[in-house]
């Protein structure tokens, strides 16, 4: 949500209580959907004020089509972080994950069936055709899968990913994650240690990489030049 917000210049510290008057969660929905979601109380002193603003927010995702199960301004308003925590991530399935079309070639009936899962790890598959990449958990943890990810995003990048020690799964991830965030600007929101930790949950490791389809390379950087393998002088 962070990353979005300093646009213009907002953050949130705390889920619990931030959203309570709605004015972050608004900024939050007008940047990602890229639409106004309407008047609203920018001075909510009062808690119906507060409900007022929330529940516009809700009623204008509802107006884009997206479900919202159990969620009413009054649980956000009293900072039940269960279901603040559900529309959070209810935010990024629709904006980060199933928004944009991966595969120009897929009729638009068949795209609108699979689920969001399936519609990244599609892409995922396409763009990294050196691995066999089936999941958000196991396929990440020795680091590989984002050395190639990156490289095959921007050819030349991370070039040595398929030398790379799968015991050394921390220092790959790193060195995946720090490229994607310099060249690519791929934020890293979240670390190089959780994404290798066997643990860690596959929703944290779908947002990670729901930034890679519309990742493009910064400008002022070209591959480097290598040496030929052979002099071609000498070649017949």
């Amino acid at each position: 949500a962070n990353e979005h917000l300093k646009k213009v210049k907002k953050t949130i510290e705390n889920l619990e209580f931030d959203l309570a008057d709605g004015l972050k969660l608004i900024a939050l929905i007008e940047i990602l959907s890229q639409k106004h979601v309407g008047r609203y109380n920018k001075r909510p002193n009062f808690r119906a004020m507060k409900l007022e603003n929330v529940a516009m927010a809700l009623r204008f995702l509802e107006k884009e089509r997206i479900k919202l199960v159990s969620i009413d301004a009054g649980a956000i308003v009293d900072g039940n972080l269960k279901l603040i925590l559900g529309l959070i991530w209810t935010l990024i399935l629709h904006y980060s994950i199933s928004m944009p079309m991966y595969d120009d070639n897929m009729d638009e009936d068949e795209w609108n069936k699979q689920t969001p899962k399936q519609k990244l790890l599609g892409w995922i598959q396409n763009k990294v055709p050196q691995l066999p990449i089936t999941n958000f958990g196991k396929d990440w943890h020795d680091g590989k899968a984002l050395g190639a990810l990156v490289d095959n995003c921007a050819p030349g990048l991370c070039p040595d990913w398929p030398e790379w020690d799968p015991n050394e799964n921390l220092g790959n991830a790193t060195t995946a994650m720090d490229l994607a965030e310099e060249h690519l600007d791929v934020a890293q929101i979240i670390t190089p240690a959780e994404i290798t930790n066997p643990y860690c949950d596959e929703q944290s490791v779908m947002t990670y990489l729901s930034q890679f389809p519309n990742a493009t390379l910064k400008p002022g950087w070209a591959p480097p030049k290598r040496e030929p393998l052979c002099d071609p002088s000498k070649v017949s």
